[in-house]
């Protein structure tokens, strides 16, 4: 072995200090990257924590300001009474408390005791149960003993009902300042929970509403089943005893088990404080996925290598981060006027087409009076069948596009559900079972048929899609009577009809968003997210409501909750035939802008014997009108050219004739739904004869002459 000179020395030592470096460096800039990474990922989720005590903090304090808001207008409504004066006029009271209720969804009840601990009146029942004592109560125990301000009970089960809740109270005033009772409101931890359930994805995974004691009134995530009362050596107990307003600990929950990091907040002005934490868990793993990269590929790299590559990776970093966030917001504004063209695009086609509709139907109509061969009706009914189609697509492009006017029409369910089966049958895969379960005797509802088909179609469509592989449809219905409006936000007797596939589920943190408009898990250009928002508006609009159950990996159930109506479903319609004899004969003003739909038009009504006078425009119909001419029916087109259209001359013609009647006919109009809310007729583009004669007898009030065969 040879001797190591001086001169080999010299050459080695950068040799043996670039092996340290190879060595050392990537060690160094791995601990100096995990902890720089380590130190931004727990400077966001504390960011988040205290974004997330922001929103929960403001939301808590404006649910109980609201609270003592109403004790002090229910004490405002009280002052001066007794309680015999009370209970007299209890049914007056309950009436103005259960308003007060209504409008609050985070109260599930309003009470007044008297000093005994005895319901005097409540919200929610009437009357009340006189021998009921709650005077065992902490929220009446804390009030008589000494005048304890806006007190907020432990939560506890209801005597009455066995349901869920914590009770804020305050004193009865009093002249001498002596004890009279309390009122007491009930509320539901449900409320809070909810609102933490909406807020929680993406920020943090636990929130709860806790008193200074341990006892949480409201916690996020919870089954409902588990202990809600920390013990005296929590963390969270033990912190608040060093800082009673704000707060930061990492402790491990007594509640699930979690370890997490948790921040509170004292609610201003109450005795109660909000909590947000994040999973420490989740922090590690976040920081172990950003790392894992660098152990596979840093390793070999060099010191000059790494703050090359360091300096890159930062500006990278922020330009992809800049160019993403450019990105989400060009595609929200796309993905908006896209839908907005669609649907202008959608009523204006559909408008053109019903006035070609028109002018076919009106020509089949006029073509079906003369005498033909067979083979010649057979080609003019195909041709009215296609006319038919086409007009039915119409109408579900416009209750897409949201401009079909509401026509509510009263239903049938059972024998509704059973004609759709063949459609639902065709929309469908063939690998899809469609299992029907309505029972005799269903209410009858009033909706507009059109939108109802619409919903059961987006749910049909939804549930194919989470059936790749085929499966099973069971379409539901039953009558059900609401009595607690806290259930759905509803009371009273609907028709409950559900859907339920057999598909892949909705995960737990999506389905409190699946009827919020745009929202869908669907891949890019798979969905729009408008499918289940158009359900539950139709569900609303028609004075209902609609639900969503599911379970991941056990299929989705849709009910829609539909108002039943004691009205009778009119029996199939008459077949189209001749138009019937009429007693009278009359002079119509028809106003047409289209030269084709006038004739045709012109040409049905002289059919039925009325003399008509033709004006392309409303300024033309209304010097007709004005010159003296005897007109006894108005019968104008709603989308017309110039200042007026069809809305405006029906109006001016009420105002000034009001005797004449107006009947105004539509494909497509914006203005259409406001018309008949003024209570004009509205004739529905494409119409055929039987259609028109029958809407003019009813303006008109004639009376079909029997015909002897």
């Amino acid at each position: 072995m040879g001797r190591v000179t001086p001169k080999s020395r010299t050459v080695l030592w950068p040799l043996q200090l670039l092996l340290v470096a190879i060595l050392l460096g990537p060690a160094l800039f791995f601990a100096y990257t995990a902890w720089d990474d380590y130190r931004r990922i727990r400077e966001h989720a504390e960011e988040r924590i205290e974004r997330a005590l922001d929103v929960v903090q403001e939301h808590s304090l404006k649910a109980l300001q609201t609270i003592e808001r109403t004790m002090a207008e229910t004490n405002e409504v009280l002052r001066g009474l007794t309680p015999e004066q009370i209970l007299a006029e209890e049914a007056r009271l309950q009436s103005r408390l259960r308003r007060t209720q209504d409008a609050l969804p985070q109260i599930e009840a309003i009470w007044v005791f008297d000093k005994a601990g005895r319901p005097l009146v409540s919200s929610t029942i009437l009357p009340v149960p006189r021998d009921l004592d709650n005077s065992d109560r902490d929220y009446f125990k804390m009030q008589a003993e000494q005048d304890a301000g806006t007190f907020i009970g432990e939560t506890i089960t209801s005597k009455v009902g066995n349901i869920r809740f914590f009770v804020v109270s305050q004193r009865r005033p009093t002249q001498d300042g002596s004890f009279d009772g309390i009122v007491a409101v009930s509320v539901r931890p449900e409320h809070f929970r909810e609102f933490y359930g909406r807020i929680a994805r993406g920020i943090a995974d636990s929130f709860g509403l806790i008193r200074a004691d341990g006892e949480f009134l409201a916690r996020y995530p919870s089954r409902g089943t588990e202990p809600m009362r920390l013990n005296p050596q929590s963390g969270f107990i033990r912190s608040i005893q060093q800082n009673q307003q704000v707060g930061r600990f990492i402790a491990t929950s007594q509640i699930d088990g979690i370890e997490r990091w948790i921040g509170y907040r004292k609610v201003p002005g109450y005795p109660v404080y909000v909590q947000v934490g994040v999973e420490t868990a989740a922090v590690w793993w976040e920081l172990w996925s950003q790392m894992r990269w660098l152990l596979a590929f840093g390793l070999p790299a060099t010191l000059g290598l790494f703050a090359i590559s360091l300096l890159a990776l930062q500006r990278t970093r922020s330009f992809h981060a800049e160019i993403e966030r450019r990105e989400v917001a060009e595609a929200a504004l796309k993905q908006a006027q896209r839908l907005e063209a669609v649907g202008h695009l959608t009523g204006g086609v559909a408008h053109d087409f019903n006035n070609l509709l028109m002018v076919v139907k009106g020509n089949v109509d006029r073509l079906r009076r003369y005498p033909m061969e067979e083979r010649q009706k057979r080609s003019l009914d195909a041709i009215d069948t296609a006319a038919g189609r086409g007009a039915s697509l119409v109408r579900q492009l416009l209750s897409f596009s949201r401009q079909q006017t509401h026509e509510p029409e009263i239903v049938d369910v059972s024998r509704y559900l059973l004609d759709l089966h063949d459609m639902l049958r065709s929309s469908l895969r063939g690998d899809i079972a469609i299992d029907m379960r309505l029972p005799p005797g269903l209410w009858n509802t009033k909706v507009d048929l059109n939108e109802l088909e619409l919903a059961i179609l987006n749910i049909a469509v939804n549930a194919r899609d989470a059936m790749p592989d085929g499966g099973r449809l069971l379409i539901e219905a039953w009558n059900l009577n609401l009595r607690d409006p806290d259930v759905i936000g509803l009371r009273g007797d609907f028709v409950a009809l559900s859907i339920t596939d057999s598909g892949s589920g909705i995960p737990e943190e999506v389905l409190p968003h699946v009827f919020e408009p745009f929202y869908t898990t669907k891949a890019v250009g798979k969905g729009t997210g408008l499918g289940l928002s158009q359900v539950y508006g139709f569900a609303r609009q028609s004075g209902g409501a609609a639900t969503a159950l599911s379970e991941a990996g056990r299929g989705t159930t849709i009910t829609l909750y539909l108002p039943r109506t004691i009205e009778a479903a009119a029996g199939g319609s008459a077949p189209a035939g001749e138009p019937p004899v009429r007693s009278a004969h009359g002079h119509v003003l028809l106003v047409e802008d289209n030269l084709d739909i006038a004739e045709v038009t012109r040409a049905s009504l002289e059919e039925i014997g009325f003399q008509v006078t033709h004006a392309a425009d409303a300024q033309t119909a209304l010097t007709i009108l004005r010159s003296g001419t005897r007109i006894d029916l108005v019968f104008s087109d709603i989308v017309m050219p110039g200042d007026l259209n069809g809305v405006d001359l029906a109006r001016i013609v009420r105002s000034e004739q009001p005797s004449l009647p107006v009947l105004l006919a539509t494909g497509y109009s914006n203005v259409a739904q406001a018309a008949m809310d003024d209570g004009f007729t509205i004739l529905r583009k494409p119409y055929n004869l039987a259609e028109l004669s029958a809407c003019i007898d009813r303006l008109l009030g004639f009376v079909p002459l029997k015909v002897s065969a």
